[in-house]
């Protein structure tokens, strides 16, 4: 994997390409304000929701025994260092295998995948997949410092390999569960450069106020029923 990061992002490149990296409310200031407070919503998150990720796991082993509640796949995290990610899982066991035969249907332009309908997407995963439940794992994530609350999705590896310099601006800051994107209606209509576009302006803008103006919409967003 050492071989794989290196021939993504070569590290200290991936450091310098971007203006966006230090921007006036980049502080030592915000970037440990934001630490403790992913830490600690984290941590009560996981806390008052121990019951529903059990309910949550016992539903997902029911309706498809085949696999384990809880998906991980590598990711690729802030200035290409790659993490284990983690979902509760929405798929079927072999939705790897049956990419290849789904790739031409993609809607996505850019290196993304997405369809509408997905196939590989059990019934239970329709459900947790709209409601957004399938993303509560990765506060895992998020204590451990892999990801924070608020940053750009945290992409596959298969998509960095193909990612433009423009693009690899993504991976300049700690990837996030929810973004601009996620809280933008009708989200799934905009393209890869419009979805690029949005993470940019979230790296220029971050802030304490921004990252909380964010969770709030993407709340709205998910009462509203617009998750994947």
């Amino acid at each position: 994997m050492s071989e794989f990061v290196a021939n993504i992002s070569n590290r200290e490149s991936v450091r310098a390409t971007t203006e966006l990296r230090n921007p006036a409310g980049e502080t030592r200031l915000y970037l440990a304000g934001k630490r403790l407070f992913d830490v600690t919503a984290a941590l009560l998150a996981l806390i008052l929701l121990s019951p529903l990720f059990l309910i949550l796991a016992l539903v997902i082993f029911g309706d498809d025994p085949h696999g384990s509640p809880i998906f991980s796949q590598l990711r690729v995290g802030k200035d290409g260092k790659t993490f284990r990610f983690y979902k509760f899982r929405s798929m079927v066991t072999n939705a790897e295998e049956l990419l290849e035969q789904l790739k031409d249907r993609n809607e996505m332009e850019g290196p993304a995948f997405k369809i509408k309908d997905d196939p590989r997407i059990t019934r239970v995963g329709k459900f947790i997949r709209k409601t957004s439940l399938d993303e509560l794992p990765q506060l895992i994530n998020v204590i451990r410092g892999d990801m924070s609350l608020v940053g750009p999705r945290p992409p596959l590896p298969r998509e960095v390999e193909q990612y433009t310099p423009q693009q690899m601006r993504r991976l300049t800051v700690t990837p996030g569960l929810t973004c601009y994107w996620q809280a933008t209606p009708r989200r799934n209509e905009l393209t890869f450069d419009q979805w690029l576009a949005l993470d940019l302006k979230y790296i220029r803008e971050r802030g304490m106020g921004t990252d909380i103006r964010i969770l709030l919409d993407t709340a709205l967003a998910v009462a509203n029923g617009e998750g994947v």
